[in-house]
């Protein structure tokens, strides 16, 4: 163990061993590497842009201007690395401007390819929250593009993990150089033309996002090359892209392509970070998924991707992790916020900003009250879209960004920020709606511009059909769009994002198959993961070959698939449901990069597996071909023209309306009527929209139930259009029930029919 110094005055050696005192600056002895070893004093460069731009001087002399906001630091130095070994030889450049909080210089001769970090001199009090280190390379949190990743090494962080009184351990400076074991950025020349791009601009009532991770989706795929697999190329290739045409999917919703960081204690384990929700870098797309190369070929590589999924028509919508950084808590590794400026990008607790205020379950909180961290976020989401093309964003634990002091605030700084902004109030907007603080569940609060992961259509629709709900009051609200959360304020029916599963929690093979999690393979005892899944594994815990259990199962993912999309609102679909992908009960995948977490696409020579992906494609397309299915407004319960039906009509299994006490009657089945001649919408051109009229009938209970069909004016007959009771769903119709006629719905199925008129009804045959 080095020698322990104070510096700065206080009580005796002996006493200040076992208890710092407040003021105090703890580091490890000897001092660290000198201040600027070879430094050089850059040209004084611009403020703007912040981060590392490749441009030529006013008298054409080519080179990078670096600019780092850091409003408490006493000195900053732009550090170069070369390609020796031990992640190469260091030369530092000391920035000697400082205009608006902001250091800049100008370095000649610095070139695209160039990796770079930086080092910054400040005080060290943890105790007020000061936690400048020069001995740690920073990486600039404008980087758009990142070379390596964090080694297991504890000269990572910026106090000392090892001290004897572990109590006092985050206080003491370690002086180590962090060099050796931290990413560097790299400087990118970004001159791209967008201009032979067309973003599909689908409406949010058309939209039917598929979320799906970068890697995991073609690491399997065998007609996808190889050295291609796992990567943005791999995603863009015509192979991978085909399975997304042919589903019908409008966008894909991809888990967080920020460049990200594997936990220190998974490291330890032999595991990683599979999911990416622990950001390094908000400006710089993942080198890992990149097959190109990670000196700034990363960036060239996400475009086409972009443009590829462009030319198929289809969005690309990111999930971002604006609410916390890679660095976690007071013991965490300092990587580049932290050592920049820690106070003031981090929420910090006003009667002790020695630790962090966490409201994301992650170590720390970005500071979103702070005018920098509201530049930094929004700067980023302009740059993934003006630059990097893309089309939405979905942000994860979006109650954090929309704090005030402590209570969420829906007019906060950030989210006014958004509303106001030219380019992103235009692009698609989706709220997870909470976070882990008080008061943080925000579901159904967010302002107009925004759509919203609905868990409560989730947890609905999981319990209606694992038979745990004794009405169907909250079932009505889920399928017609959820009004009493989202009609508030002017919000659309788009405001809801519907969901059975995410990335987070069983897929949907699993849902039907295990009651328990099982993530024993994550080494944290199956603590990890949630245990309220609303899952029932049908009479066998895991995989089976009994084929009643079998059969039952495959049900139930076409009646939760059918569910989904047929109901009001925006469906998100979660790659590999269609195909009956499995994780083996891990209902928390987070580290699981392997068989685990990718798709297996062998799955599809399975006929079983084959049909459930085409009765999704199926479903997709008859809500892209019928508007009734994907309305731009909530249902009224009225006509929309005199002699019209009602827009939507709720009916018992015995073919009358329902009264405000059946919807509180014990029962698993629901008759849902939606008018296509009442829909109460118009055309670009002004014309009122019509479509076929359709009768939904669900059925949760297990035995068989006896459906009396609505007879007129609600229709004159009927035709099959879905019968999830069936596994292979014929090309042709089958069957034409007059109105009023008494049908079989098949215990756990769900059966959609097309409402006929007379003249349809006298030629429909049976």
């Amino acid at each position: 163990m080095a020698a322990w110094q104070q510096i700065g005055g206080g009580p005796d050696e002996d006493r200040a061993r076992a208890e710092p005192h407040p003021g105090a600056e703890l580091r490890l002895a000897p001092p660290g590497p000198p201040a600027a070893p070879g430094s050089a004093a850059a040209w004084p460069g611009s403020r703007q842009p912040l981060g590392a731009r490749f441009r030529r001087a006013a008298d054409g002399t080519p080179g990078t201007n670096f600019a780092l906001w850091a409003a408490g630091a006493e000195a900053v130095e732009v550090c170069l690395f070369d390609d020796g070994d031990h992640g190469g030889t260091e030369t530092r450049h000391l920035l000697t401007e400082q205009t608006s909080q902001t250091w800049h210089g100008f370095l000649p001769g610095v070139l695209p390819g160039q990796r770079y970090g930086f080092r910054v001199h400040g005080r060290w009090d943890p105790w007020t929250g000061a936690r400048w280190n020069p001995a740690k390379l920073l990486l600039d949190p404008y980087a758009r593009a990142v070379d390596g990743e964090p080694r297991t090494h504890d000269a990572q962080c910026g106090s000392v993990r090892d001290w004897p009184e572990a109590d006092v351990a985050d206080t003491v400076r370690d002086n180590r150089d962090s060099a050796p074991y931290v990413p560097k950025a790299v400087v990118v020349q970004d001159d791209d033309d967008w201009s032979d791009d067309r973003r599909p601009k689908v409406p949010w009532a058309e939209t039917v996002l598929y979320e799906l991770h970068v890697r995991g989706f073609t690491m399997r795929h065998p007609d996808v090359p190889a050295e291609l697999r796992g990567t943005y190329a791999g995603l863009a290739h015509p192979a991978a892209i085909e399975h997304l045409v042919r589903l019908g999917v409008t966008a894909v919703e991809l888990l967080p392509v920020h460049q990200y960081a594997s936990e220190d204690h998974l490291q330890r384990r032999g595991l990683r970070n599979y999911w990416g929700y622990n950001t390094l870098a908000y400006f710089a797309p993942h080198a890992g998924y990149s097959a190109a190369g990670s000196r700034g070929q990363q960036v060239g590589e996400f475009k086409r991707m972009v443009r590829a999924l462009h030319r198929a028509g289809i969005e690309v919508i990111l999930d971002v992790v604006y609410n916390h950084t890679a660095e976690g808590g007071p013991g965490g590794p300092t990587l580049s916020f932290r050592g920049i400026d820690n106070a003031a990008y981090y929420r910090l607790p006003p009667l002790h900003p020695r630790g962090y205020a966490d409201y994301t379950g992650c170590g720390n909180t970005l500071d979103t009250r702070q005018p920098q961290v509201v530049r930094l976020i929004t700067d980023s989401l302009r740059y993934w879209v003006a630059e990097m093309g893309v089309d939405g964003f979905r942000f994860d634990l979006a109650a954090a960004l929309a704090r005030g002091s402590d209570a969420v605030d829906m007019q906060s700084p950030f989210l006014a920020a958004v509303a106001q902004d030219p380019l992103l109030s235009r692009v698609k907007l989706i709220a997870e709606p909470w976070d882990v603080g008080p008061g943080g569940y925000q579901v159904g609060g967010f302002p107009p511009l925004w759509a919203e992961w609905n868990d409560r259509y989730r947890d609905t629709v999981r319990d209606f059909w694992r038979g745990a709900r004794p009405d169907v009051r909250e079932l009505g609200y889920r399928l017609a769009g959820s009004s009493d959360l989202y009609q508030r304020g002017g919000r659309r029916p788009h405001a809801s994002v519907n969901f059975v599963t995410a990335h987070d929690g069983f897929t949907l093979r699993d849902l039907v198959s295990y009651d328990r999690k099982h993530n024993e393979a994550n080494g944290e005892d199956n603590r990890d993961g949630t245990d309220d899944n609303r899952s029932w594994n049908c009479g066998h815990e895991g995989e089976t070959a009994d084929r009643a259990v079998t059969a039952l199962r495959r049900r139930q993912l076409r009646n939760m698939l059918a569910t989904l999309l047929l109901s009001t609102g925006v469906p998100m679909l979660v790659a590999g449901d269609e195909m009956g992908r499995t994780q083996g009960g891990n209902n928390n995948a987070y580290c699981q990069d392997n068989e685990t977490g990718w798709l297996d696409w062998s799955l599809l020579e399975e006929p079983g597996w084959r049909a459930l992906c085409d009765l999704t494609a199926r479903l997709v397309r008859l809500r892209r071909t019928h508007p009734v299915l994907r309305r731009r407004a909530f249902f009224s319960g009225l006509p929309a023209h005199p002699g019209g039906l009602r827009d939507l009509a709720w009916f018992t299994a015995q073919g009358r309306e329902m009264t405000e006490a059946d919807w509180f009657a014990p029962t698993a089945a629901l008759g849902m009527f939606l008018s296509g001649r009442d829909i109460g919408e118009r055309d670009p051109a002004g014309h009122p929209v019509l479509d076929d009229s359709f009768l939904l009938l669900l059925n949760a209970w297990h035995e068989d139930v006896v459906f009396n069909l609505p007879g007129r004016p609600w229709a004159a007959g009927y035709r099959t259009v879905v019968d999830t009771s069936l596994e292979e769903q014929a090309a042709a119709p089958r069957g034409a029930p007059a109105a009023g006629a008494r049908i079989t719905l098949r215990g756990r199925s769900l059966l959609l029919l097309r409402t006929l008129g007379p003249a349809a009804q006298a030629t429909a045959g049976c």
